[in-house]
C-alpha cells in the first residue's frame, strides 16, 4: 500500500500539473471521507488522515472536541475527560485532540472506489482554485489566445493551455473573424467564481488592449521614456493615440512607429487591419 500511495501521488502531481502538497491533501481527504462513508461509527466520527509522501505511510487520527456535555462521544469529550488524557497540556472548552488509530485496521474498511472518486472531485477543486488564483491577479493583462469554438455568437479561446476563456460578443470586434487555431492577443477583462470554476471573460476591443501592445512593442513605453497620455478607438475601424516623451530628445512617435514602421505595424497586424 505504501508504495502505491507513493506512486499515485506523484503521477497525479505530474499528470494534473499540481503540487504535490496539494495532491497529498485531496489524498488525505479522499481516505478520511471514505472512512467516514465505509464505517459503520464513520458517520459520526471525526476523522483526520495524514499520509508521509516521502514513504507512503498512513496516519489515522480521531478527532474530539472538548465540550461541557458530550453528546456524541465519538466526537466529543469533556474538560476533565480531556485532562485525564493530556496532563501536561493546556486545554480548554472548544479545543480539539487527535487520538491516533490503528491504520491497518482503517485502511482494511476504506472502499478503494469511494476514495478514487473523492480524490479526482478535490484534485478538480484545485485545479480550479489554482486557475482562479492566477487568472485573478492578471485583470488588465495581455495573454495569448487560440480560438477553440465558437456558439451563439461567443467564442471560447484557449489560454496557453492554462484554462478556457470567453470573447463574449460586446468584446468581439465588429470587422474581426474568428476561426478555430486562431492566434491573438486578448486583454483579460474579469475573473469570477463559479460552480463550474473560475469563467475568464477576455475582450478584443478593450482601449487597455491597445494600450498593452504598445508597451509589449515599444520599449521606450515599457520604460517609461514615453507615455501614452490618451487613447480613442473604433475596435476593428481606427484609433488614435497621444503619446509624449518624457526625456529631451526623444521622438515619442518616431519611438512608436518604428524603423520603417516596423513596430506600428506589428501592432496594426496584431489588430488585424486596424488604423492607428
Amino acid at each position: 500500500m505504501k508504495s502505491e500511495f507513493l506512486i499515485a501521488v506523484t503521477q497525479l502531481a505530474a499528470e494534473r500539473n499540481l503540487p504535490q502538497d496539494m495532491v497529498v491533501t485531496a489524498v488525505e481527504a479522499a481516505l478520511a471521507s471514505a472512512y467516514r462513508r465505509d464505517n459503520a461509527a464513520g458517520a459520526q466520527s471525526n476523522v483526520r488522515v495524514r499520509l508521509e509522501p516521502s514513504t507512503g505511510e498512513v496516519e489515522v487520527f480521531q478527532l474530539k472536541t472538548i465540550v461541557e456535555e458530550v453528546e456524541n462521544e465519538l466526537a466529543e469529550l469533556t474538560l476533565s475527560e480531556a485532562k485525564k488524557l493530556r496532563k501536561n497540556q493546556e486545554l480548554a472548552i472548544g479545543d480539539v485532540l487527535e487520538f491516533e488509530m490503528e491504520a491497518a485496521q482503517v485502511a482494511g474498511r476504506i472502499a478503494a472506489q469511494t476514495a478514487k472518486q473523492v480524490v479526482i472531485q478535490r484534485l478538480r477543486e484545485a485545479e480550479r482554485e489554482l486557475v482562479y488564483a492566477e487568472f485573478a491577479e492578471k485583470e488588465g493583462e495581455v495573454y495569448s489566445a487560440t480560438v477553440q469554438r465558437g456558439y451563439g455568437g461567443t467564442v471560447t479561446m484557449d489560454l496557453n493551455g492554462r484554462a478556457t476563456a470567453v470573447l463574449p460578443p460586446v468584446e468581439q470586434a465588429p470587422t474581426e473573424r474568428y476561426r478555430p487555431g486562431m492566434k491573438m492577443k486578448v486583454m483579460i477583462r474579469e475573473v469570477t467564481r463559479t460552480q463550474r470554476g473560475p469563467e475568464i471573460v477576455v475582450s478584443r476591443t478593450d482601449a487597455e488592449l491597445l494600450r498593452r501592445l504598445f508597451e509589449m512593442e515599444v520599449p521606450e513605453i515599457y520604460n517609461g521614456i514615453v507615455e501614452i497620455r490618451g487613447i480613442s478607438r473604433e475596435p476593428g475601424s481606427r484609433s488614435k493615440v497621444a503619446v509624449h516623451a518624457l526625456q529631451d530628445g526623444v521622438d515619442p512617435v518616431g519611438a512608436c512607429v518604428g524603423l520603417r514602421g516596423i513596430r506600428i505595424q506589428n501592432i496594426v497586424n496584431e489588430l488585424q487591419g486596424e488604423k492607428i
